[in-house]
């Protein structure tokens, strides 16, 4: 069981008190005391999202495997747009991996308050447990589907060269994007049910403006910094250049950004993740 909260800290998380917000040392703190709760949580919806399943957990590589072939058909064969030298459904699966991880992250995250909202209302422990363990969830769902990339090298007789060694890196991108996006979304849904729609249609219209089907080299050059605002093209175009080597053209401007862009969303979400913590209980 988690360590029970100092009394100091039951009252500061009091409605209406007002020293209502613990401090951030005072917080972090809390989240370590309750690091146990965290893996609970996480292994909990492992086991849920593939229980009483016949395929199991290799739903992650599947899901990809056809988004891949029906991407490669539209703009490979179809649209015949441009693969600089690579295979067309090696570089849509490169871009797959982490929209896919991107995508589920953000839904699971956005809703995570909502469907955990028996234990928020009723057990004490820092609220950022929840949408955090609902992004590292997804990690096992990437590397899973990763499986399928490292088949696609064997196919076709692809061997990624030092760049590889940077994917964490781009990993570690991902998961904040994931993580302060979330928290925006878990604090904003726990209050108004609305934003649950508008994030889908965020998702459903960020498969479009994210070079996941195409190479960000089709965007004409007047509107390239105005796309790579979007902190996916970093990403994925990273994923991209780890994986499949090439020129970086296509990695700049669009990392600075996209780094600059995921700071900005990790910060300001966990500030307002836990200004607007302690109404919850009371709102959820």
């Amino acid at each position: 069981m988690p360590p029970a909260p100092s009394r100091d800290l039951l009252v500061r998380y009091a409605p209406g008190h007002p020293g209502a917000t613990p401090s951030a040392a005072e917080h972090w703190r809390e989240l370590w005391r309750h690091r146990e709760l965290f893996f609970f949580l996480a292994w909990r919806d492992i086991l849920v999202r593939y229980k009483q399943t016949v395929i199991g957990i290799a739903w992650a590589a599947i899901k990809a495997i056809v988004t891949v072939t029906v991407l490669a058909v539209v703009f490979g064969k179809l649209a015949r747009l441009p693969s600089h030298g690579v295979p067309y459904p090696l570089m849509v699966l490169a871009a797959i991996l982490p929209w896919q991880f991107l995508s589920s992250a953000l839904t699971d995250a956005g809703n995570s308050l909502v469907g955990n909202s028996d234990l928020v209302s009723k057990v004490y422990f820092p609220r950022l447990i929840i949408p955090a363990s609902a992004v590292v969830v997804n990690l096992v769902d990437l590397f899973i589907a990763g499986l399928t990339m490292a088949g696609l090298f064997i196919w076709y007789a692809f061997v990624p060269d030092w760049r590889v060694l940077t994917l964490p890196f781009f990993i570690a991108l991902a998961v904040a994007i994931a993580l302060g996006a979330g928290l925006w979304f878990a604090a904003l849904t726990a209050q108004y049910r609305d934003f649950r729609h508008i994030l889908a249609l965020l998702l459903q219209l960020g498969l479009y403006v994210s070079p996941v089907g195409f190479s960000s080299s089709i965007v004409p050059q007047p509107w390239l910094g105005v796309f790579a605002l979007n902190p996916v093209v970093g990403v994925v175009e990273g994923f991209r250049w780890a994986l499949l080597g090439g020129a970086s053209a296509d990695l700049f401007p669009a990392l600075p950004l996209s780094i600059l862009v995921s700071t900005l969303l990790l910060v300001t979400g966990v500030r307002y993740f836990r200004a607007a913590e302690r109404r919850f209980a009371d709102v959820i």
